[in-house]
This record gives C-alpha cells, structure tokens and sequence, in this order.
C-alpha cells in the first residue's frame, strides 16, 4: 500500500492549495494490453521537490506529461496550483501552461540558434515583445551559469551546458512549477551532481515547485523531499525520502534503495560465517539507527544484557538531506530467547530491526 502523505509537512498548514494535484488519473495507449496509468492519484506541496521513481515502462514519462496535459488522461483530473487542468479549453491551456517549465532529457535545443536565442525562443512564440525578451534572457544567463556561453551553438556546448540551457529555456515564462522529464540521465555522473546542484539551488531563489522523474533513486537521494514509487503505472509507494530510503514497504522499493546506499549482504560473506555452538542459534539481522539511538552503543549494549554474540558483518553511516542514518548487518549467536529479547530491546529504543535473510531475499 503506498504510504499515507496527507499529513507532509507544507500541506498541513492547509492555507495554500497543492501546486500538484493528481486524481485517480489512467491512461491507455491504443493496442496497449496494459494501461500506461493504472488509478494514480498523488499531491505535491508548493515549493517542495517531488521524485517520482521507477523502472523503464513503469509509466513515468506518461505520469508527467499528463502533468501539463501534454498527454490527455483517460480518466482523472490534473489540477496545478489551484486551476483544473482538465476542465480548461485549448485557450486556457495555453495560458496555464506559461506557469508550468519543462526540462527533457535529451534538451532538445535548435541547433541554428544561439545559447540566447535557444532561452527566448518560448517567449518569441508567446509574443512576447524582443526588448522585454532580450531583458529576461540576460537575467537567466548568469542564473545557470551561462552568461559567457550567450552566443555559442548548441554543438559547442557540453552536455551539461546543453541541459543548462535546456533549464533556462524552461524558467523563461517564470513559472510555478518544473517538470524534469529525466533531465539527468543523458550525462555522466559528475554533471549530474552539478545538474541536481543548479536545481536545488533554483528551487531556493525562485521559490519553484519541482516535479521530478527519474530511474535513479541516487537522484531522489540528493535532491528531493519527498517520492512515489511507481511500477506498471500504480503507485505502490510513497512518502517522506527519508522514510522510504530507512524503511521501504513494497519489493520493488527494497531493490531500489539497496542500489543506492548498499544495504545487500555478498552471499559468500553470510557463507563463511561460523556454524551456532550446540543449544543456540544463529540469526542475521539488519538494524537501522536512526535519531538519538544513532549514537548510543547499542551493539555492546545488547550483547552484555543478553548474553549474546554480535558479530558485525557490515555496515554503512549515510545521510539523506541533513538526517543522518546507520544500517548494519549483525550476525546474533546465542539462545534463542535471548537473542529475541535483545531484537526487541532495540526495536523498544526505536530502532528498525529485520531479518536480514527475509529483507535481502
């Protein structure tokens, strides 16, 4: 079951509507077996970043244009930053969508024009007047890191120039809300981190709502706040990123976080470890610590007032945001109401504790 965010923080003060409002949207391509949009319905709060995550085919490229209703939805209503998408005419689709920037994956430049040219080019079709578009082009330049770039083509860029442009280009008409339809997955790992930089920090200055996609949960690491977990076109989880890296609930979500932050114990480390002695058990367990149980010495803790063994076979500290977190991998040898009770101490501390076996299987 996806994980109730009716209550996230930006949504509870309840005095601004949501800049993203999702219902119970479908969508099937003609011939498709399946449909691209099975029931979703989801929220995103003004100003927050907001991943949605899943494999190839899951349906996210459909997701977000049906955002911008690029792609009508069969059923559903899509409403941005208090106006129904949906119940708007061709005229007052155009006029919503000034408010609503879009970033592609593979940017999508005119290659005839200049980096400056590519920026005006949304405005110009607007008519918006050249004095009024020359002004705004020269305040995005500097904003993306591109004021010396105004008067190269696109095939003299680099490609994190390219998508550079390709944001400027979408901040033209000043809007609301940011679509990133894979705005990252076209570059290398280095300029992906100074992508998901320039983002955040334009988050910040414009005061933007982002909307992001993506099949790397790195991505949803570093730059959002919260995510949704879609797979064959339902959303099967979703919730605070925080929470859902420290404890996923469906399959699918485990595999995507033990990608990223390397909870997945090597077969032939659990292999080699040592046999229980005659009258105990062995058990493998993964704990997560987080919060003020983070730096108590729960592990020696647990082995003296339980007369275990806890053998360490891995572990990780990690952070999301400014939330610090640890995960081990405990090997537990003892009797087997002790190393119970001493799985339940540390779930009374407020600790997540599973069986690793179970949760790596």
């Amino acid at each position: 079951m996806p994980r109730d965010a009716a209550a996230e923080p930006g949504q509870a003060a309840g005095l601004r509507p949501p800049a993203v409002r999702l219902q119970n949207l479908s969508k099937r391509f003609p011939g498709a077996l399946k449909p691209a949009l099975d029931d979703v319905s989801l929220e995103v709060a003004p100003g927050e970043v907001f991943g949605i995550v899943g494999r190839s085919g899951a349906g996210k490229s459909t997701l977000i244009r049906c955002v911008n209703l690029l792609e009508r939805p069969d059923a559903g209503s899509v409403e941005v930053e208090g106006t129904l998408l949906t119940g708007l005419d061709e005229a007052g689709l155009r006029a919503a969508r000034r408010r609503i920037g879009m970033v592609f994956q593979h940017f999508n430049l005119l290659s005839s024009r200049t980096v400056a040219e590519n920026i005006a080019f949304p405005l110009e079709i607007a008519g918006v007047p050249r004095a009024a578009r020359r002004t705004r082009v020269e305040e995005l330049l500097p904003l993306v890191g591109l004021a010396e770039k105004r008067d190269a083509y696109p095939a003299q860029l680099s490609g994190g120039q390219k998508q550079r442009v390709g944001i400027a280009r979408a901040l033209a008409s000043a809007p609301g809300l940011l679509l990133c339809d894979e705005a990252t997955s076209a570059l290398d790992p280095e300029t992906t981190t100074e992508i998901l930089a320039l983002l955040g920090d334009l988050r910040t200055r414009l005061n933007l709502t982002i909307l992001l996609i993506t099949h790397e949960m790195a991505v949803v690491k570093t730059l959002c706040d919260r995510v949704a977990v879609l797979e064959a076109g339902r959303v099967i989880e979703q919730g605070r990123v925080f929470d859902v890296f420290t404890d996923p609930q469906a399959p699918t979500t485990r595999r995507f976080v033990a990608e990223v932050i390397g909870t997945a114990v090597p077969a032939a480390t659990l292999a080699a470890l040592p046999a229980p002695n005659a009258g105990e058990t062995r058990r493998l367990l993964r704990v997560l610590f987080t919060g003020t149980a983070a730096t108590r010495a729960v592990v020696s803790e647990a082995s003296r007032r339980f007369g275990i063994d806890l053998n360490i076979v891995s572990g990780r500290i990690d952070a999301i945001g400014d939330a610090p977190f640890g995960i081990l991998a405990l090997a537990a040898y003892g009797a087997p109401g002790a190393v119970e009770g001493a799985a339940a101490w540390m779930r009374g501390l407020g600790l997540h504790v599973g069986d690793l076996a179970a949760e790596e299987a």
